[in-house]
């Protein structure tokens, strides 16, 4: 179902102000000190910008749980459920922190030049830079984590959520690339590395908050919430690796399909029969014609398979969106579900 666009308009708008927050406290949470190249290094993609969806997710999810006002708090002293206050802002940052380590060495692995519209890392840096960088954002995001504030308890059960995410994280990453040289990936494989590798952490973007709040009825729902969307998000991402202009996109279009990647619309196309290793004739995404993804779209939309993809997408969305009747009924809920309903409405 597609969204109207007052409804589409009201999330961009609260997308943009919980981004515009987390942009203000990046520098904070992770000021330029020495060696300055390294936190040059680990700070560039950051400051290069980002929708900052995780971390957004994060501050409504809170939100909802307090039943508060959209933007009244301070997040910074945000109140938990027994009157405490955290401050969720250094934890929402530390989810971005993460995501952002998982950007920088993605790029090393798959050598991709081009990230956000400049630039990857390891390009603009070197290779041994950007390696580091991504290290450094990975223990700093622990410490951004620490710093919340949160009751001890729950102060270690979210750095325990957060360490197994980064670890079903690399699992993912590691399927991901053996999946590349498989003769034959199924579905059921494919769903598996896509929670692995990009769904936990929009699941952990969603639970954490409410670990830090102390709501532990809401915990596994918003989990759950998030897994689902995590899901659909790749799987749009994966559409839009074929269907956007690079220059919109902000890396080559057609990536995935010079480099093998097995995504759900090349696993359906082969089942139609579809041979895939033809569809484009480069070894590099330096070489690949912009005719020749458009020839492989439209191969792949003559076999269903686009079509398949955005259905899957819309069902998990559909199943994401349900979890959340489980938080109160408030405007920050709304805005939650219409979050999940423009991870796969939007076009980059």
């Amino acid at each position: 179902m597609t969204t109207d666009a007052s409804t589409a308009a009201a999330v961009e708008r609260a997308i943009e102000q919980r981004r515009e927050r987390v942009n203000e406290a990046i520098p904070e949470e992770l000021p330029i000190v020495h060696p300055e190249r390294l936190y040059d290094a680990s700070r560039y993609l950051l400051d290069a910008g980002g929708k900052r969806l995780r971390p957004t997710m994060l501050l409504l999810a809170a939100e909802a749980l307090a039943d508060v006002e959209p933007m009244s708090e301070d997040y910074r002293s945000f109140p938990a459920l027994d009157g405490s206050r955290v401050d969720l802002m250094t934890a929402a940052v530390g989810i971005e922190t993460i995501q952002t380590f998982t950007l920088i060495h993605d790029d090393i692995m798959d050598d991709d030049p081009l990230r956000r519209g400049v630039p990857s890392v390891h390009k603009e840096y070197g290779l041994a830079t950007g390696i580091l960088a991504g290290d450094t954002l990975y223990s700093k995001a622990f410490e951004q984590m620490l710093e919340s504030g949160a009751k001890p308890d729950h102060s270690v059960r979210a750095l325990s959520e957060l360490a197994t995410t980064c670890t079903k994280i690399c699992e993912g990453q590691s399927l991901d690339i053996d999946f590349e040289t498989r003769e034959e990936v199924t579905p059921e494989e494919y769903l598996e590395m896509v929670e692995l590798k990009t769904a936990v952490l929009y699941a952990s973007s969603a639970a954490i908050p409410a670990i830090l709040v102390g709501a532990d009825d809401e915990v596994d729902a918003l989990y759950e919430y998030g897994r689902d969307v995590g899901r659909a998000f790749q799987i749009q991402d994966d559409l839009l690796d074929l269907t956007t202009p690079s220059e919109k996109l902000g890396k080559q279009r057609g990536s995935d399909l010079v480099e093998n990647k097995q995504t759900i619309i090349t696993l359906h196309a082969r089942q139609q029969g579809v041979d895939i290793e033809s569809l484009v004739d480069a070894d590099s995404e330096a070489e690949v014609t912009e005719a020749e993804i458009d020839e492989a779209v439209a191969e792949l939309e003559a076999a269903g398979s686009i079509e398949y993809a955005r259905e899957t997408a819309h069902e998990f969305i559909a199943s994401g969106k349900d979890h959340l009747q489980e938080l109160p009924d408030n405007e920050a809920r709304e805005t939650l579900a219409g979050i999940a309903d423009y991870l796969i409405e939007r076009e980059y």
